[in-house]
């Protein structure tokens, strides 16, 4: 008879990952909701605080996004005024994004946004810093 312990959803380290990332998304939910961000949106402005502007495509390799997913994201985030994008003069197939000032003001009302969500989490910083340090080390090293 075959072994099928390797289908065990507890020796799986993607069924953790999953429950996980749909916890804290639905964690940051009631935050966003206040920014009028969906968590999505949220990544992309703080990708756009931190730099400014970006080409759409530096844009999506930050977010691990590909541009099926960014492309809307920006559409919505430019007609909430928070980013605008125009075709770089150089090279016509590059979008350049921008952060407005409404977006700029926008990071102002989300400042607080990490220090309550680490407080919605029932963990010692240094579990979570442990965990942090080793999920950006999972990053680096298997999705390319």
């Amino acid at each position: 008879m075959a072994n099928y312990e390797q289908l065990k959803l507890s020796n799986q380290l993607c069924f953790p990952l999953y429950v996980c990332a749909k916890e804290v998304v639905r964690l940051y939910k009631p935050l966003l909701d206040d920014l009028d961000l969906t968590y999505t949106q949220y990544i992309t402005m703080m990708a756009m605080w931190e730099h400014q502007q970006l080409t759409a495509k530096e844009l999506g390799e930050i977010l691990y996004l590909d541009s099926g997913t960014l492309t809307p994201v920006l559409k919505t985030l430019e007609k909430k005024g928070f980013v605008e994008r125009q075709r770089s003069k150089e090279d016509e197939r590059s979008l350049i994004v921008t952060l407005t000032a409404v977006g700029q003001d926008l990071q102002h009302k989300a400042a607080s946004i990490p220090e309550k969500m680490v407080s919605c989490i029932d963990m010692e910083l240094e579990d979570l810093q442990t965990l942090h340090r080793l999920l950006h080390k999972f990053m680096r090293t298997s999705i390319q």
